[in-house]
């Protein structure tokens, strides 16, 4: 990691007790990076596009905002530092991926980064991203008492590799309920299961990733939920995954809504 020039994260701070991180929103690639690419992997298949568009309105709620800049590819910023698995014994992508969400190699030489690369790219992206987000959540609970943050994903609905069938579009992890209040969960999965056309399960296929699990930590006031979307909920899912504004306003109210409940756990937990 060479290129010192691209910001790891681009953060807005807001006035309530919400974080909203969205680590895989990134799409930068160093161009010396990209040059090891596949032309797949180049166009950076398995962003999660979109998320600070389709996240706009919370600016105007008082949440703060993270969003990552980097793509997954350089380095997973919802990937333990070790790069341990999250998931043991299922198929998952690494702290640097090597391939695709298709199975696909990224590098079309094969020269996968080694340990020293590594450690270089988790000290240039992963640590500053890690470093503001644990910042936001003290300077937030210090400030109103609680902390909550929300992790927000999207994912193609169809993907073989990790699940069968097409997933449920709105996906609430709560570690197993390790990282939130358990009633907040339950409001959270009341509103998502009430949206007229989307499905929803709490705790399935996606249950929280390394962010969900690390920072949630309800018995010292922080409360994490992550929150896996399905793409086709408001925007294309290939190429060229273009944003559907169409679409995107209607998941958009019930979004609203969660994160209102979210708010108002905090005002009563504080």
């Amino acid at each position: 990691m060479t290129d010192t020039t691209h910001p790891p994260f681009v953060f807005h701070q807001g006035t309530q007790p919400l974080l909203i991180s969205m680590p895989h929103a990134g799409t930068y690639v160093p161009p010396a990076l990209a040059a090891r690419f596949t032309d797949e992997a180049r166009q950076v298949p398995d962003t999660d596009w979109h998320m600070d568009r389709l996240y706009a309105f919370a600016r105007d709620m008082g949440a703060s905002i993270l969003v990552a800049t980097h793509s997954r590819y350089v380095v997973d910023l919802n990937r333990p530092p070790d790069g341990a698995s999250l998931y043991p014994g299922q198929s998952v992508t690494g702290l640097c991926p090597i391939d695709t969400f298709d199975d696909t190699p990224i590098y079309a030489q094969g020269d996968v980064p080694g340990p020293a690369e590594i450690a270089a790219r988790r000290d240039a992206v992963w640590a500053p991203y890690h470093a503001q987000l644990r910042a936001e959540l003290d300077r937030i609970r210090a400030r109103h008492g609680v902390a909550m943050l929300w992790d927000a994903h999207s994912i193609r609905s169809v993907l073989p590799r990790f699940f069968e069938g097409k997933l449920p579009d709105l996906n609430l992890g709560t570690a197993n309920g390790a990282s939130c209040d358990t009633a907040l969960a339950q409001e959270l999965l009341a509103i998502a299961k009430a949206a007229t056309g989307y499905t929803a399960v709490l705790n399935g296929r996606f249950q929280g990733g390394y962010i969900t699990r690390h920072y949630g930590q309800p018995g010292q006031g922080v409360h994490a939920v992550q929150l896996e979307m399905t793409q086709c909920s408001y925007m294309q899912e290939a190429l060229p995954f273009d944003y559907l504004p169409a679409l995107a306003e209607q998941v958009q109210p019930h979004l609203r809504r969660m994160l209102e409940a979210v708010l108002g756990f905090a005002r009563k937990a504080a």
